[in-house]
């Protein structure tokens, strides 16, 4: 008997070819959504760094841009600062409380419909659709020898593909710099290193992933597949085929004499399913959703628009495969959305959207911070008075200047100087400013240290005093 140690000993292989799948073009609702979402998704994103928004003269003059340099973020009106970072760790917060909610509802339908994966890979199957043919064309070329037409067909998909997924890169690219500037340095080669490498990173990995990788990504790769079921309970809404109906006693049976109508079918105890497998053709991971739930499933819903198709041909009633809990295929009962999940993730959505839109609008115009300068932590000056040093930083978050005076609160007879002999503290547009303060009074007896208060008074009347707690250190 051959062992492992046998050449002649053959180890069952355990890999598996990657066998390439070619959707068949379908038509529904659910297609229809899904280019409805396409054309949204694409819209915004590659044009969006091109409309052009005027901030009064100040910043960059483009509606959405990420401006690492000068550590802003512009979002049309919104400037979001270094220390405004909690907005984004609130977006975060939202953003993962709403994924909890729509997969406690309707499963995957995030990756269905929304997902950058889902969309760029759609795109670029309409390409090789347009470019190779239909289903059964794009399979006959792909086992065909490589000749003059596989080459040529090949080829052409491959470099449109690549024209897509370099745009989608260099349109990356252009958030985190202005545009029309971007575009000519770009191509006249006088962009930043930065630039070209991020573009680039951009166009491999999008051409691999959507091109390439497909259903590989969603199945291997993304995380969400793994974890999905934990958040599915009997009462979420997930893409199912109703086996009792499409089954029945005897098994689904294809179009045949004295299987033709509901009626002969029925009599024998055969299912509505003709077995025709066009629900198995349109899935763009290549399952069948007969098996049942599987985490390959992208909620996608294009197997229901193509086993409508079939039943609405007969004249036999749809929904064999449906948007259905698994309480609605076992006992027939419709499922109860207002469970204490689904209530408690709908709750937490608003609070965070609520939280997040108050962040958004209660920002301060404006704001001081004050810092004691340590080193020393007092002087004792020549006429005996202590001197305590401040940094005093100013951060104007307007579009427009503003100018502030310098008001101390808390001890009496103090002397207050700027270093630099600044009269107001002139802070421009959408900047900030540091000044270095020093704060002179006399030696009272048995006192260690005060509690002050720096006050600005904003000298045009549109904003309310900045104020800032410090402490005055005598000893």
């Amino acid at each position: 008997m051959a062992t492992e140690n046998d050449p002649s000993y053959n180890a069952e292989q355990l890999y598996a070819k990657r066998e390439p799948i070619h959707p068949k073009a379908i038509r529904g609702r659910f297609r229809r959504f899904k280019d409805l979402v396409l054309l949204v998704a694409y819209g915004v994103f590659f044009l969006l760094p091109w409309v052009r928004w005027d901030r009064g003269g100040t910043g960059p003059g483009q509606a959405v841009m990420f401006d690492i340099p000068e550590r802003r973020y512009y979002l049309f009106d919104l400037v979001i600062h270094p220390q405004d970072m909690f907005l984004l760790a609130g977006f975060l917060i939202l953003a993962a409380w709403l994924l909890f909610f729509v997969t406690g509802l309707v499963g995957r339908a995030f990756c269905g419909y929304f997902c950058f994966q889902t969309l760029w890979t759609d795109v670029f199957m309409k390409v090789e659709a347009l470019v190779q043919g239909d289903r059964n064309k794009r399979m006959r070329l792909e086992k065909q020898p490589w000749n003059g037409e596989k080459v040529a067909k090949k080829g052409l998909t491959v470099a449109i593909w690549t024209a897509i997924a370099f745009w989608t890169g260099f349109t990356f690219t252009a958030y985190w710099a202005d545009a029309p500037r971007l575009f000519v340095d770009f191509f006249t080669l006088d962009a930043a290193n930065a630039a070209y490498i991020t573009t680039g990173i951009l166009t491999v990995t999008t051409l691999l992933a959507a091109g390439f990788a497909r259903e590989q990504v969603c199945i291997y790769m993304c995380p969400y597949a793994r974890f999905q079921s934990v958040m599915f309970d009997k009462e979420t809404l997930l893409v199912s085929y109703d086996a009792k109906r499409g089954e029945g006693e005897a098994g689904r049976q294809p179009l045949k004499q004295g299987l033709m109508t509901l009626e002969e079918r029925h009599a024998q105890g055969v299912g509505d399913c003709i077995d025709c497998k066009l629900c198995v053709q349109v899935c763009p991971t290549g399952i069948d959703i007969r098996d049942g739930l599987q985490l390959e499933c992208i909620s996608c819903g294009l197997c229901i628009d193509a086993c409508d198709q079939i039943m609405s041909k007969r004249g036999w009633p749809t929904g064999l495969i449906r948007y259905a809990s698994e309480q609605e295929l076992e006992t027939g009962e419709k499922p109860n959305l207002l469970k204490f999940r689904t209530i408690g993730y709908g709750v937490a959505t608003l609070a965070a959207t609520a939280l997040l839109l108050y962040g958004i609008f209660a920002r301060a115009p404006a704001d001081v911070s004050v810092q004691q300068v340590r080193q020393p932590l007092f002087t004792v000056l020549s006429d005996g008075q202590i001197q305590n040093n401040y940094n005093v930083k100013v951060n104007n978050k307007l579009q427009e200047d503003l100018v502030f005076e310098l008001e101390l609160r808390g001890l009496d007879n103090a002397e207050v100087s700027v270093v630099g002999d600044f009269e107001t503290f002139d802070i421009p547009a959408d900047g900030s400013r540091q000044y270095l303060v020093h704060v002179r009074a006399p030696r009272e007896a048995g006192v260690q240290r005060k509690d002050i208060e720096f006050v600005l008074d904003e000298q045009g009347g549109k904003l309310d005093p900045l104020v800032h707690s410090a402490t005055f250190v005598f000893q």
